[in-house]
């Protein structure tokens, strides 16, 4: 889990103004991705108050603020506020914060953000935003490639061949998203979002060659910042000894961050064409995700077959 998402890159993404410029917001965290609109606290009532979420200050506040309360009640409301410590508070639709607001957020040392967008709106990216910085984290040794728009992640020992179908892929009109170190994100029960580290963003490495740069060589379309992982291919060199599955009937997952994702074991030996096997894989999730699953149609018709040759014989 996440520390906490620095309020200075929360201010970035969103393109917020600081109104309290002495504040240093790269050293302020946010630890809750949920947010408020004081309403009840502006009369006081602070029973139930979540003091670690950003407070958002929107038309009906601001009008209520200045036609409800006089600058003295409103002084007062601003200090109770500022008293509880929370991260910090963004004024929507351009409001200006007044002089004695913004007096009692440096008292305080409570940041003050402005922004012109509508309060739901802006609401709404600010959830989403902090659900994505603040989810559970971790890493993983693989190839992430987005293949006709479905998240493949390919993983398996190291010098088996990942990166080499990547770049087949790649050169096929896919979009890489990240090689060697995939940055994977829990962001709800449903999704994981998968992304390249800074360091090794947009670059392949291959053995023999080097490092390679996929935007400057292939162009930026196929390149990709971040993609959710719908399915797992594992490459495992090929044993003679093994049973592999030849008709998938049963899916097989892999754990990520305590999610189940379909996982495909692939067998390496000379002669296979792994782009053209991966570019079958996505299709076929995708299908299956369409509620067409071609095993058990096989099967379907199979047990069909038996049937009649059964009525067949009992006449």
């Amino acid at each position: 889990m996440s520390d906490g998402a620095r309020l200075s890159d929360i201010a970035e993404k969103l393109s917020l103004t600081n109104c309290t410029p002495e504040i240093d917001l790269s050293k302020r965290y946010v630890l809750l991705a949920d947010i408020n609109r004081p309403a009840l606290q502006l009369e006081g009532f602070y029973d139930h108050f979540e003091e670690e979420r950003i407070q958002l200050i929107g038309m009906v506040e601001y009008a209520y603020l200045h036609s409800k309360k006089t600058p003295e009640q409103r002084a007062e409301i601003y200090r109770t506020l500022f008293e509880t410590g929370i991260p910090c508070i963004v004024m929507c639709r351009g409001l200006e914060p007044e002089e004695q607001f913004v007096s009692a957020a440096m008292e305080f040392q409570i940041p003050i953000l402005m922004t012109g967008r509508d309060t739901s709106e802006f609401m709404a990216e600010l959830i989403y935003t902090l659900s994505y910085e603040l989810a559970p984290t971790t890493t993983l040794h693989g190839v992430l490639v987005d293949v006709y728009g479905e998240g493949l992640l390919i993983t398996g020992e190291s010098g088996i061949g990942k990166s080499e179908a990547a770049l087949e892929l790649v050169r096929r009109g896919h979009r890489l998203v990240a090689d060697d170190v995939v940055e994977i994100r829990k962001i709800n029960d449903n999704t994981l979002m998968g992304t390249a580290s800074d360091v090794t963003r947009h670059l392949i490495e291959l053995r023999g060659i080097g490092i390679i740069d996929a935007k400057s060589l292939f162009g930026v379309e196929c390149v990709k910042d971040n993609q959710k992982i719908d399915f797992v291919i594992r490459l495992e060199d090929w044993k003679r000894e093994r049973e592999y599955d030849r008709l998938g009937l049963k899916d097989e997952y892999m754990d990520i961050l305590g999610q189940q994702v379909t996982c495909y074991n692939l067998p390496i030996r000379p002669g296979r064409n792994l782009a053209v096997i991966c570019e079958t894989a996505a299709v076929n999730h995708r299908q299956k995700k369409m509620g067409y699953n071609a095993a058990e149609e096989l099967y379907r018709r199979v047990t069909d077959n038996i049937a009649k040759g059964s009525e067949k014989n009992n006449n």
